[in-house]
């Protein structure tokens, strides 16, 4: 078991620091292209309002509601139990799969692929698992949900924004001179 502070995991520490950043300005570069392309591109904003836009929405996004996405990728994915007197092992782990999910997602920007940062840490996450303690320390059931919400979430949304559409269109499209409201 590690003690409290140990100057053997300080590297790991600061390495890991500096591979969230990186993986950071990958999911930065991909999530705004996502979220604002569309707004750039039919020119309702700017490049420079869709960034200002984002940075202030992004770092909103992570302090007031990212703790619970982030409890589930912490915590809930895999059991932490196995790896008790191996956090060593755990922390190597994380790393492989913070820097795994970096890659990608800054390899996908590049070839104009939008992908989602959730789903790359959780392939990752569930990579370093496999490997290091093999499925069964994998929880399904909370991978179940997580797997069905990718397949549910394009679903919903659609719905969601074919009825938002369908109001504009009643009442504000289909008013007389509505490009004046």
């Amino acid at each position: 078991m590690l003690e409290a502070y140990s100057n053997a995991v300080v590297w790991i520490v600061v390495f890991s620091f500096l591979v969230a950043f990186f993986l950071a300005f990958g999911v930065g570069a991909n999530d705004v292209a996502n979220s604002f392309g569309t707004s750039v591109g039919s020119k309702v904003l700017t490049l420079r309002q869709a960034c200002i836009l984002a940075t202030i929405f992004e770092i909103l996004g992570a302090l007031l509601m990212g703790y619970k996405v982030s409890d589930t990728v912490r915590k809930e994915i895999f059991d932490l139990e196995m790896y008790t007197d191996e956090e060593r092992l755990l922390m190597m782990g994380n790393l492989a799969a913070l820097f795994g999910s970096a890659v990608w997602n800054i390899v996908a920007t590049f070839l104009k692929l939008p992908i989602s940062g959730t789903h790359s840490i959780i392939g990752a996450i569930l990579g370093f698992t496999c490997v290091a303690k093999g499925f069964r320390g994998i929880r399904w059931k909370t991978l179940g949900f997580i797997v069905a919400s990718w397949f549910l979430s394009p679903l919903l949304s659609g719905l969601v924004s074919v009825a938002i559409f369908l109001l504009i269109r009643r009442f504000i499209l289909s008013k007389v001179r509505s490009s004046i409201r």
